[in-house]
């Protein structure tokens, strides 16, 4: 009887302990290797974030995971230095030659050791913390030790704001996403244009940008939207100091419709306007004068290491065409090199295969489509390679082809970045340096507003981000990974989506609207409904009701006093307007259409129109009639709004 009752003491004791061990946080990017332990370290207002020396990389390190914290949790944690004790976040860097440049370890005991080799390392390793503490209600972190670092180098995406203007506002929120998720590389692209056939097959008639300030040939820039060179240029520098490089893009010979719209000169009579004439001497002088512009100086405006000089889809129809398109290649990877900056280029050169050298050495080619630029043939070649296979990875909203939302679950199970088209490499080959995904604006004034792209962009991005972090070593099943996903934020103190609560429910309520006044949240996104009691008054055209930096709703049109509402350079009416009298209204919104309740019943949806400019039917564009709904500043109306409600729904 004895040694049963031991036997059974030991039997439960061991299950009890087993059932103490913490298992593996949940992190996206998935941690790499974890040991659980017993328990957990519950970080409070007195805990410190402490640096063991006071290096400069340190203190701000530590000043960027207060900030965080407390935009997450409201708790302002104290910095200093020396040695941590109970409660603590310790900080330091090790002087260890084995760990790589963007790997970190965790130890949590009675208090937390964050080290790293390199302020990038340890800067990833706030990240975990941050999202470990944001999934508990104490901002508690489990007992363990992490050691980390990713599969891949370079992780991130590219976004065409050359075709659709993406405000300043907006990729600076987007980079403190990325970093939350450490992806570490954003490929901006500055110039292109739309399709002439939507244009009445008319280059004239086209639209193209070029979105960057220029005093070498005044009236280039876009006058829709552009950047200033000096915000650009801090622009890069503050995405580095969250661990983002910016790899600005200037697309040659192809896509350059806005260089012709300059000077028509410079464009192809024989292969459209929108290619760069190769035989005309003018389009060197041209292009030498605008990387320039961006490139010299001690501090110029493409401060980054490396630059993206394109040489996406030209003609090679004719082969003397080909050879001046690889001369052309040629000649612009070693202009930018000689400005101290790296080039990347699109892979082109299975598409324009010829004999005149182009080179390689230190040269990153994004392998997008193999029939244009064979992967293995350029890796035989020398090419350090970049994953983007379009087949996989790009998104063009609303288009009709690709992708409009990727397939998060079949590349989340399938694909890494040593999967190009149908290519497959062996993980880690060295010449494959990490995977982006690619946003393509193809099609102009399609209704697509910005935050309809970043609806699209964020199950990407925290989709990519485990990928390329942890390729086939995940272990998290998608199921699990797709629902958890969810609870984390986008980053520290940013709601690109318009989400402000975990679950569906009243987001604001107010017995009284009153006119001119100010809220804290700008706007609520997909999916949401908004309601009010309205006692109409005549309004006068352009009457608002609530407006935002991104949006306005309208209770008259600035055009013909209509419910309607602006965004992005649109404006959308409903066929209804404010009616003297007492009514109730609502408004609902998801990511495909905004729709109009008046007493009760739907009485109009603003949807996607689809228009076809062929006989075949098979040339089509479309516009997207969305809103997210503001939600920042009420409008000088003079009608009584009551009962306003703000619902976040499923």
């Amino acid at each position: 009887m004895k040694r049963f009752l031991i036997i059974s003491l030991l039997f439960w004791g061991q299950i009890t302990y087993l059932a103490a061990i913490n298992p593996k946080p949940f992190v996206i990017p998935e941690i790499k290797e974890w040991k659980g332990a017993e328990g957990a370290l519950t970080i409070t207002a007195n805990s410190r974030i402490v640096i063991d020396k006071e290096y400069v990389e340190l203190r701000q390190i530590a000043t960027l995971l207060a900030q965080d914290w407390a935009l997450l949790f409201g708790k302002e944690l104290a910095i200093t230095t020396g040695k941590a004790t109970r409660g603590d976040i310790q900080l330091s860097f090790t002087s260890s030659k084995k760990i790589g440049n963007e790997a970190y370890a965790i130890s949590t005991t009675d208090r937390v050791s964050l080290s790293a080799a390199t302020p990038t390392g340890l800067y990833w390793g706030t990240r975990t913390l941050l999202q470990i503490a944001e999934q508990t209600k104490d901002q508690s972190l489990p007992c363990g030790i992490i050691k980390d670092e990713p599969a891949y180098g370079m992780r991130g995406f590219m976004i065409d704001c050359g075709r659709k203007y993406i405000p300043m506002d907006y990729l600076q929120n987007l980079v403190k996403i990325m970093s939350y998720y450490k992806m570490n590389t954003l490929q901006v692209h500055l110039n292109d244009n739309g399709f002439k056939q939507f244009f009445q097959n008319d280059w004239e008639k086209t639209y193209a940008a070029f979105r960057l300030e220029s005093e070498t040939y005044p009236g280039l820039t876009a006058e829709d939207g552009s950047y200033s060179k000096a915000e650009f240029r801090a622009f890069i520098k503050e995405s580095a100091k969250l661990g983002v490089e910016i790899i600005p893009e200037i697309d040659a010979p192809a896509h350059t419709l806005a260089f012709a719209h300059y000077k028509k000169s410079l464009g192809s009579e024989q292969y459209g306007l929108d290619h760069l004439d190769l035989f005309n001497t003018e389009t060197y002088s041209f292009m030498d004068g605008l990387w320039k512009e961006y490139l010299e100086g001690d501090d110029p405006v493409f401060a980054g290491p490396r630059v993206h000089i394109g040489t996406d889809e030209y003609s090679n129809k004719d082969p003397e065409v080909v050879e001046k398109f690889r001369a052309f290649t040629n000649r612009y990877i070693n202009y930018v090199e000689s400005f101290g900056k790296q080039a990347c280029v699109w892979g082109a050169l299975t598409h324009a295969k010829g004999e005149t050298p182009v080179k390689v050495k230190n040269v990153i080619m994004s392998a997008w489509y193999n029939g244009y630029a064979q992967p293995k043939d350029m890796k035989k070649l020398g090419y350090d390679l970049i994953s983007i296979p379009d087949g996989w990875v790009y998104i063009v909203p609303a288009a009709g082809y690709y992708y409009d939302y990727l397939d998060i679950e079949n590349l989340y199970k399938e694909w890494t970045p040593a999967h190009i088209g149908e290519e497959v490499f062996e993980e880690g080959d060295p010449n494959i340096l990490g995977g982006m995904f690619a946003v393509w604006n193809d099609h102009v004034g399609n209704g697509i507003s910005v935050s309809d792209i970043h609806h699209r962009i964020f199950p990407a991005l925290q989709t990519l981000a485990a990928k390329c972090w942890s390729a086939s070593g995940i272990t998290v099943p998608f199921e699990s990974f797709d629902k958890q996903r969810l609870a984390l934020s986008e980053a520290p103190g940013v709601h690109e989506l318009g989400l402000y609560m975990k679950k569906p429910g009243i987001l604001m309520e107010l017995a009284k609207l009153s006119a001119t006044s100010n809220f804290k949240k700008e706007f609520i996104g997909y999916n949401y409904r908004v309601s009010f009691t309205i006692e109409g008054q005549g309004e006068l055209p352009g009457t608002v009701l609530l407006s935002s930096l991104r949006s306005t709703f309208y209770l008259a049109d600035p055009i013909q006093g209509m419910l309607g509402f602006s965004r992005d350079g649109y404006l959308f009416q409903f066929t209804h307007r404010v009616m003297p009298g007492k009514h109730h209204i609502a408004i609902e919104g998801d990511n495909k259409a905004t729709r109009l309740f008046i007493d009760g019943k739907m009485v109009e949806e603003l949807n996607i129109l689809t228009r076809y400019f062929d006989k075949e039917g098979k040339s089509m564009n479309k516009t997207v009639r969305t809103l997210v709904f503001p939600l920042q500043k009420t409008g000088d109306f003079k009608s009584e709004i009551f009962n306003f409600v703000v619902e976040q729904q499923p």
